[in-house]
């Protein structure tokens, strides 16, 4: 495969899995790696987690294949599982082995728990990784649950994106040095990781534990989202002192109540208050009004409206299918999506002859 993209010379292995994993390779994929899927014979095709890469299906029982997948692995710079702890050296393609037939390997492994601790082994999901990472309890309203951010925080965010960036932190090291080694990426961490701020803020006793109690979280008016009168909602986002006086500027919040935004006291009645006054306008209205300025505001866009905003087209950030295009973008090496997804097995001859020479 040929790309113009800033990783056009990678060559990535990835054992095919679900969710975090394969959005990683995808990451790199969209940056122009050559990224070979091994897949199980017959197995369905996550359909956007698999575009740029190519496929080969292989049965890791048959030692044909088993063979094939390490002739693969001795030609790659990085590797990709995420099975859970054993499972690769069950199959005798642990990091130990691995690096001994290709010392440069960067070996990444993606799970929720990590390679180690007393969970380790234990089944879970995105949400058990960020209800143990203090996450998942600062979000929510504090009359209600705990609510799951989709499955950004511990996935995606806490997942795909630590591991993507320790797979090339990794393979800047062992490109200068020779010298491959294994990546434990653990959902857990990530999600931990992404909570330092307010770890931080906690500890200068600047917040609290309490859901729905900070200026993050819901509670300031200047921060929260309201309805309209279509049904529609809007983000409020007027952080600084600024861009508070740029709203009530625009929007005539004369009243002394909206002097008080940083008594928290006064926090549900500024509230109730600008409640009533968004619910007079429908949400084009508050747009026409608001957008572009710097009254920090947006519109709440579903998935549906989002790859038809302005900004949104003006950027090219969704493309074909409504898929969100490779982020961030690079000034010199532009990063594509490439292929589209393979069905699986379908570059078999392709990744024989490429990377093998058969």
């Amino acid at each position: 495969m040929t790309s113009d993209g800033p990783l056009k010379d990678l060559r990535v292995v990835e054992f095919s899995g679900i969710g975090p994993a394969p959005f990683a390779a995808m990451l790199l994929a969209d940056m122009g790696a050559d990224v070979i899927r091994i897949d199980r014979p017959n197995a369905p095709m996550e359909y956007v987690l698999a575009r740029g890469k190519r496929s080969i299906a292989l049965n890791m029982k048959q030692s044909a294949d088993r063979d094939m997948a390490i002739e693969l692995i001795r030609q790659a710079e990085i590797l990709i599982e995420g099975f859970r702890p054993g499972v690769m050296e069950r199959l005798g393609l642990g990091p130990e082995p691995m690096r001994a037939i290709n010392p440069k390997l960067v070996y990444g492994r993606m799970t929720g728990w990590g390679q180690y601790g007393p969970l380790a082994k234990a089944a879970g999901h995105d949400l058990n990784y960020i209800a143990i990472s203090g996450a998942l309890h600062a979000i929510g309203s504090a009359d209600g649950p705990p609510l799951p951010p989709l499955n950004l925080v511990g996935d995606f965010g806490g997942g795909s994106l630590f591991l993507a960036m320790g797979l090339l932190a990794a393979l800047s090291h062992a490109r200068a040095t020779g010298q491959g080694q294994v990546v434990d990426a653990a959902m857990s961490d990530g999600a931990s990781s992404l909570m330092g701020l307010f770890y931080g803020l906690k500890a200068r006793g600047e917040w609290n534990d309490a859901r729905s109690s900070n200026f993050l979280d819901g509670a300031a008016p200047y921060y929260r989202c309201y309805r309209c009168a279509d049904g529609g909602w809007i983000s409020i986002a007027a952080i600084e002192p600024q861009f508070w006086a740029e709203l009530r500027g625009r929007v005539g919040l004369l009243d002394p109540l909206f002097d008080r935004r940083d008594d928290t006291a006064s926090w549900p009645e500024i509230s109730r208050a600008l409640e009533e006054i968004f619910a007079t306008r429908t949400r084009a209205q508050w747009c026409d009004l608001l957008e572009g300025s710097d009254a920090c505001f947006a519109p709440v866009l579903s998935l549906s409206e989002a790859p038809l905003h302005p900004h949104n087209q003006a950027r090219g950030t969704f493309t074909v299918n409504a898929q969100a295009a490779p982020a961030p973008r690079f000034s010199v090496t532009p990063a594509n999506i490439g292929q589209e997804p393979p069905a699986t097995d379908a570059d078999r001859e392709a990744i024989l002859r490429d990377w093998l020479g058969h």
